[in-house]
């Protein structure tokens, strides 16, 4: 490779799934936009965006797992990371010079020393674009005094310190890292692409008939699940009609909620559960509120724990469904729903729910729960709502159903944060990038 062609090549280094790392995605998109050729490094358990498989600028390098279940705990993290350092470093040397290495992180180890070491090597410009901290994710599950939480404190702190430039995703990390770490960052604020938008009454009746094809419960409930699979009614779902040449939202339909869950320990799905369970015994007492559906997307440990969980419910007037979506289908699921629902919560406490800022670039308001730096995104009353409790959450979710949809009170206020949220959209990633990643590159 000529030394032209060297400057021209960028890495981006997920050491994680490329397939929900959407900001890492985001990167390369916006990289082979000016013109650079980008090689994505990374596990690949999860289809990357259509975007990314299709760019003839962007390569993806597939790293594979060790997967060594029957060892002992902290046997298994040694030799997991013992093969990601070699493999990392085997796979950056193997697939060429590049003028800039650009590294997530979480996770810090074996990540950050092995990008360092190879960049020290080539020559390459090292940047770090800091998610979170690994040494806080750590926190939850060891002891403040536990050593592999002082390795990767102090190993985040000296690479943080070495690395050519940083990007973080808040101002409170920005700030942290100076204080704590000593460590300048450039602020990017996630930011939804292009393809979260608000959608048509049409989008949305297209939509319910591809996913109703699967789920009888986006179908109208006179309708045949297997009629919609044949095309041969596609007028009627459970949220809309066609008249004529005009399709519209029932007045008689369910409530949709949306929410995107990781299924781990640090999104507590209890909260959203006993919600749930607050509105079905409400449903009977008032009188006013519609059925509702509740579609959660994502993947994670403590999926089939929780599915159990709320199968043991009956709930007879709240239906969850959990499907995995599509990349290209996930937006649309977005803007179909009514309101929205995140659970995340930060181990630093200085990170932002990615899930909230598609949603608000969906036109999607969202109940988020409350932690330390969310009011640089989600402002209580105006583009959301911000809970602690589930009982905090089940009260905006009934206030925002009942008489639903023919609240006029509740339909202004609704109105009113889906015209805040306009000024959010007009910042898409892609001129964010623009001002504040760019010139690092160059």
């Amino acid at each position: 490779m000529t030394e032209q062609n060297a400057r021209k090549v960028v890495k981006v280094v997920v050491l994680g799934d490329i397939g929900r790392s959407p900001r890492m995605q985001y990167h390369a998109l916006s990289l082979a936009g000016c013109g650079f050729d980008v090689n994505m490094i990374g596990y690949v358990e999860t289809k990357p965006l259509s975007n990314i498989q299709e760019n003839p600028r962007i390569t993806v390098t597939k790293l594979h797992p060790l997967k060594i279940e029957w060892a002992p705990k902290l046997l298994q993290y040694f030799a997991k990371a013992l093969w990601q350092a070699i493999s990392l470093l085997l796979t950056l040397f193997i697939t060429g010079k590049s003028s800039h290495l650009l590294c997530q992180n979480p996770p810090a180890v074996p990540t950050l020393p092995i990008c360092r070491f190879y960049c020290l090597v080539t020559h390459t410009k090292f940047i770090i674009d800091w998610h979170n901290y690994a040494f806080s994710i750590m926190a939850l599950s060891l002891s403040c005094n536990h050593p592999v939480l002082k390795v990767s404190t102090y190993i985040e702190k000296f690479f943080g310190q070495s690395s050519d430039s940083n990007l973080c995703v808040t101002y409170a990390m920005k700030q942290d890292l100076l204080e704590n770490f000593n460590v300048m960052a450039t602020v990017l604020y996630d930011r939804p692409p292009n393809i979260f938008k608000p959608i048509t009454v049409q989008e949305k009746h297209n939509w319910f008939v591809k996913i109703g094809s699967q789920y009888k419960e986006f179908i109208a409930s006179k309708i045949d699940a297997s009629d919609i699979a044949r095309h041969s009614d596609t007028r009627h779902t459970a949220f809309t009609e066609v008249e004529g040449n005009l399709v519209k939202l029932k007045t008689n339909r369910p409530g949709l909620l949306f929410s995107s869950t990781s299924w781990t320990a640090d999104e507590d799905f209890s909260i959203l559960m006993e919600a749930l369970q607050v509105y079905e015994t409400t449903f009977d007492l008032v009188k006013n509120l519609p059925k509702l559906i509740c579609v959660i997307t994502g993947k994670g440990p403590m999926k089939e724990y929780y599915k159990e969980q709320i199968s043991s419910r009956k709930w007879q007037h709240v239906t969850v469904i959990t499907p995995w979506l599509e990349a290209c289908d996930y937006p649309t699921m977005v803007a179909s729903a009514d309101l929205g629902v995140c659970l995340h919560t930060s181990s630093s406490g200085l990170d932002l729910p990615m899930k909230v800022v598609d949603m608000f670039g969906a036109g999607l308001p969202v109940c988020a729960y409350d932690f330390k730096c969310l009011d640089e995104l989600v402002q209580n009353g105006e583009n959301g709502y911000t809970f602690r409790t589930s009982d905090e959450l089940s009260k905006q979710i009934v206030s925002w159903f009942q008489d639903f949809p023919n609240n006029e009170k509740q339909n202004k206020a609704a109105d009113k944060m889906r015209e805040n949220l306009k000024k959010f959209q007009e910042s898409r990633w892609e001129d964010n990038w623009n001002l504040r990643a760019k010139k690092l590159f160059e």
